[in-house]
């Protein structure tokens, strides 16, 4: 049995750029769709919000003189082409899948709205949610939560390169320090860069736990379902 029935998987679209160091890694998006693959027949129903940081990045746009909301739209629309990367290898993996988006984008993907996500859900479709949250000034990190808590799944997985939260960044700070488990209220006493405030705080306001884990290690999303002690998991 896997440890959680409907899951929210946050998936960095940074880490797709795998070892190219830009773009769209074919090998690591390979990994993810096999891992996806592999608790979708667990029969899992899974939600999927990736972002788009391999390719745009609105607020880092509006720091090199992009009007700050026409930013954020191009983030959105990396977020678009991310997931239909990620929907193309699932595909090839024989998994069927859909992609919803914030704003109306058909025929390139369905409007998306908590019904027809959940319906698709309950068939053992995977849902690609882009696009973000449709609105400027909100990062995927809260669209993520937003889609989290709509849909009612269970948890949010938040797969990174980082195997879980720490005391500081342990890619700057050698004597960080992991935590197995973290409450809301420490992560933001402590500042500490699980994802951004607002998203913190919907998770917190709507109890949806959040499980940090690495993605990029193959594997790990099933040991997350089996129960494996192998990241961090932030709750009230």
């Amino acid at each position: 049995m896997a440890r959680f029935k409907r899951i929210l998987l946050k998936l960095s679209g940074e880490s797709l750029m795998g070892k190219q160091g830009h773009g769209i890694d074919p090998e690591r998006l390979g990994d993810y769709a096999r891992q996806i693959k592999e608790i979708h027949d667990m029969g899992v129903e899974i939600g999927i919000v990736i972002g788009g940081g391999n390719i745009f990045r609105g607020l880092s746009g509006s720091k090199k003189g992009f009007d700050r909301v026409k930013g954020d739209q191009m983030g959105m629309c990396a977020t678009v082409i991310n997931s239909l990367a990620l929907s193309s290898a699932l595909d090839a993996e024989g998994v069927s899948n859909r992609v919803l988006t914030a704003i109306r984008m058909e025929p390139i993907g369905e409007f998306y709205t908590k019904w027809r996500a959940i319906e698709a859900m309950k068939r053992g479709e995977v849902c690609i949610f882009s696009a973000g949250t449709g609105s400027p000034y909100f990062t995927t990190d809260t669209g993520s939560s937003l889609r989290g808590v709509e849909i009612e799944a269970d948890v949010m997985l938040k797969g990174t390169r980082v195997d879980g939260v720490y005391t500081a960044d342990p890619e700057k700070d050698p004597t960080a320090t992991k935590f197995t488990e973290i409450t809301y209220d420490e992560v933001l006493a402590r500042n500490l860069k699980v994802m951004d405030l607002s998203a913190i705080c919907m998770c917190k306001d709507n109890q949806l736990p959040i499980y940090v884990f690495n993605m990029d290690v193959v594997g790990n999303l099933k040991k997350v379902m089996d129960g494996e002690p192998i990241g961090t998991l932030v709750h009230c």
